[in-house]
């Protein structure tokens, strides 16, 4: 994101009874509960903010509602607890994967159970617009949704707004016998996503002034002020990619014959081009033919809204990261036609129907405050199918620390926060002459620009401006592979026990980031080809995809699908740099220097400390962290999956 926003979704439950406590709790989200002898209520589908403070009364009956109708399928259960088993390694189902034909026909949803849920939304009065193998749209009037839904619908003020929302939780005839697994839409608050990075909008150039370092520590600020009691070396230019790969191990793994997606909404036009301009000018192996294609819907909507073009930073940014890291490996990216959590759906929905990929890196989210239950039912049931058929999800974890700052309340991000995910943390990296791996450090950052006089840092050390998203979930309960590894501390912070994110970390920090490269407007007006460094854990989701398309390949080619068990069971080995915030045992910074104007000094120059590991109320420490999760891949980690 970088801001960080997104989504949302949950886990589902039940499994073998020594595998149950991965998705303890989760199973009241996806299936009804009877509310009476013949309608069954589907939890969940009430939003939190709609209360009775908010409630300015009923909706007009005129209103139009366009809602999705989501399918459980022939056995929500059963999906849940193969999802379970087939990525547990000490599991006798491990890897034992279906594919995506075999998924649809042992959990997805049968003709007959579609034709009596259409029949019955149409008896309502509801039109059927649309449908897919996971849900129908449909659309009406209030006094339609109504009767179809069992449910009253109010106006609510939020955030200083008016939406509708359900008085009560909605509810389906029994008769249907468990066949509708949520239904989402019956809000009228914006679900949609944020891109998870500090990116500048493409339709005006931005680039990194100097001086930079060309590795870490390579440039040293020896004309400016102290910080902590000592000369700190000027911000590196941006890694590439083989910097990147000696620091996480890669050794002679290229990624070849693994197939990645990426998923973002909407799509750089320049994105071939520019990926391949970067690949050239910084040593990675061109691409070869349909080594990049792209997955993308036939119309776009919302494009002003959801600012269509500064996506196009995004996109570039995965494509050339995962490269990057894994040259060989074959990129798929599926864009969605807005940023609106239903399109993005849409998107991963398209890579487990079409097994396009056996990992999908996603770097988008939203705060955990804005995740409805039924949405995450949702997003649960395509990650689940995806587990099945040996797909595994990686999405990064914010860029606003535990989001005190930037809304005022403690909480983590959404997908994130997902039990059936893997939540990718960020890191600040150092990597020294020769690409050698030097530390790392949590990323979290403070900011003090240079005094007037140039002899001091102004208010030293500064304001938090930005770090690594993590914490403990207020609605999702610990899965049973965090559960020895993750402190009580933390899975309790909120009562109970509950998931902490991160799970694995990877570099993040803008002012230690990544090189990238992509076609922008010029000061002159025109489009050109620049490079910047750029940061986010939207930077580390891809990176840490990469790795895993390299452990992949390593291990014979064989899927990892969804890893988090696989991960949990490598902790506290050698497998993994244990990242701590002060790794030298001093506290550490950088010298950043930036254009005014963002492009040339023509405006002057604006110079400033940034402070490494301070992530608000985030601590990255020895053993597991919510800043970095188990720590960062080290040399040993692609190579434990050789078989």
């Amino acid at each position: 994101m970088r801001s960080n926003r997104g989504s949302r979704r949950t886990r589902a439950a039940l499994s073998i009874a020594a595998t149950l406590p991965l998705l303890a709790g989760a199973l009241a989200l996806a299936s009804p509960a009877h509310a009476d002898a013949s309608r069954d209520t589907l939890s969940g589908t009430k939003p939190l903010w709609a209360t009775g403070a908010a409630d300015k009364g009923g909706t007009a009956d005129g209103g139009k509602v366009t809602a999705r109708v989501y399918l459980a399928g022939r056995d929500a259960k059963g999906l849940a607890a193969y999802a379970q088993a087939v990525s547990d390694p000490s599991s006798g189902r491990y890897q034992k994967y279906l594919s995506a034909t075999e998924a649809r026909g042992r959990f997805g949803a049968t003709k007959g159970q579609i034709a009596e849920v259409t029949a019955w939304l149409k008896s309502a009065g509801l039109t059927v617009t649309g449908s897919t193998a996971h849900y129908l749209s449909v659309s009406g009037d209030v006094a339609a949704t109504e009767k179809a839904f069992g449910t009253q619908l109010h106006d609510y003020t939020k955030g200083g707004h008016t939406y509708r929302a359900p008085s009560g939780a909605a509810s389906v005839p029994a008769s249907l016998d468990g066949a509708v697994l949520t239904v989402t839409g019956l809000d009228s608050a914006p679900h949609k996503a944020t891109k998870q990075d500090q990116l500048p909008p493409p339709s005006a150039v931005f680039r990194n002034a100097g001086p930079s370092s060309t590795y870490y520590g390579s440039r040293i600020a020896s004309t400016l002020p102290d910080a902590y009691g000592t000369k700190v070396p000027y911000a590196p230019k941006g890694y590439t990619g083989k910097q990147l790969r000696a620091a996480y191990g890669a050794g002679r793994a290229t990624g070849k014959g693994v197939k990645v997606a990426i998923t973002d909404a909407y799509a750089s036009p320049t994105i071939a081009k520019d990926a391949a301009t970067y690949a050239k000018k910084h040593g990675d192996a061109a691409y070869s033919t349909r080594q990049l294609k792209q997955v993308l819907p036939k119309t776009y909507t919302k494009t002003k809204e959801c600012d269509a073009a500064g996506w196009y930073g995004e996109e570039t940014l995965d494509v050339e990261a995962v490269h990057a890291m894994a040259p060989a490996a074959d990129i798929t990216y599926v864009g969605a036609a807005s940023c609106y959590d239903d399109d993005l759906l849409d998107s991963l929905g398209k890579v487990v129907d079409d097994h396009l990929a056996d990992i999908v890196s996603n770097s988008w989210g939203d705060i955990e405050a804005n995740q409805t239950p039924e949405l995450a039912t949702a997003y649960d049931q395509v990650f689940q199918l995806g587990a099945v058929e040996g797909i595994g999800f990686y999405f990064s974890s914010g860029d606003n620390g535990d989001n005190v700052a930037s809304t005022g309340t403690k909480q983590v991000d959404t997908p994130a926060n997902s039990a059936w995910v893997t939540a990718v943390g960020g890191t600040s990296l150092a990597v020294g002459k020769g690409d050698t791996y030097q530390w790392e450090t949590g990323w979290g950052t403070l900011k003090s620009n240079l005094a007037a006089d140039s002899k001091s840092w102004t208010d030293f050390p500064g304001a938090y401006t930005s770090g690594a998203g993590g914490g403990t979930s207020k609605t999702v309960a610990q899965p049973g592979y965090q559960k020895g590894v993750v402190p009580d501390a933390l899975a309790k912070a909120n009562g109970g026990a509950n998931r902490v994110v991160p799970d694995i970390s990877a570099i993040a920090d803008p002012n230690t980031g990544f090189l990238v490269g992509q076609t922008q407007t010029l000061p002159d007006g025109s489009l050109g080809y620049d490079e910047y460094r750029i940061g986010g854990t939207s930077l580390a989701a891809p990176v840490v995809a990469g790795v895993q398309a390299l452990a992949q390949q390593t291990g014979g080619g064989k899927p990892l699908g969804f890893a988090n068990p696989a991960i949990y069971d490598r902790y506290g080995s050698a497998k993994y740099h244990d990242v701590v915030d002060r790794p030298t045992g001093k506290d550490l910074a950088v010298v950043r220097v930036d254009y005014a104007n963002s492009y040339d000094a023509s405006e002057g120059l604006l110079t400033s400390v940034r402070s490494l590991g301070k992530d608000a109320s985030l601590k990255a420490v020895r053993g597991y962290d919510d800043v970095t999760g188990v720590g960062s891949p080290a040399p040993g980690y692609v190579r434990s999956y050789r078989r």
